[in-house]
């Protein structure tokens, strides 16, 4: 029986309803269902183009990522779906700080909503350092379906890993 490494803070009821459907077999088709259409996003150039357009539409004062790439170093057991990193730099007698927002290379074969919220959640970085209540403000603001979102990649997650075992 697969563990449900990443919905282990999620209530014991919603727990038993995803083992349920894991082990029967219909977690698959139930995401598939909710999540049927792939999205296009895969090369680094598009995903710079889909940051860009979220956070000129959302985040107009903020600055724009240096960066923005899929990432293969990242990987979710380990805790990273994405990163937003500030790299500062001496340049002469200036010191110039850019900002890289990296995306784990899984979410290539993801479901466009799901993308969506790990962007949203990078770019939420930029103005909220922390994981704090305007931090997710924030992103439910850009994206209202956030936490449900989340728990739901968690769930595409935690099925990912039963196909691969």
């Amino acid at each position: 029986m697969p563990t449900l490494n990443y919905l282990q803070h999620y209530p014991a009821a919603l727990l038993g309803q995803v083992q349920a459907l894991l082990d029967s077999g219909q977690l698959g088709a139930w995401l598939a269902r909710r999540y049927p259409d792939p999205h296009e996003v895969q090369t680094d150039k598009a995903l710079y183009q889909y940051v860009s357009e979220l956070k000129q539409r959302y985040l107009k004062n903020a600055a724009l990522p240096a960066k923005v790439m899929y990432d293969n170093q990242q990987h979710p057991v380990k805790g990273t779906l994405g990163t937003n990193t500030f790299v500062s730099r001496v340049q002469g007698g200036k010191l110039k700080t850019k900002n890289e927002i990296r995306v784990a290379a899984l979410f290539r074969d993801a479901p466009l909503p799901f993308l969506r919220m790990i962007v949203v959640h990078e770019l939420a970085h930029l103005k909220e350092k922390d994981h704090n209540k305007a931090f997710y403000q924030l992103c439910c603001h850009m994206e209202p379906d956030y936490h449900q979102l989340e728990f739901d990649m968690r769930v595409w997650l935690t099925w990912r890993e039963s196909q691969a075992a």
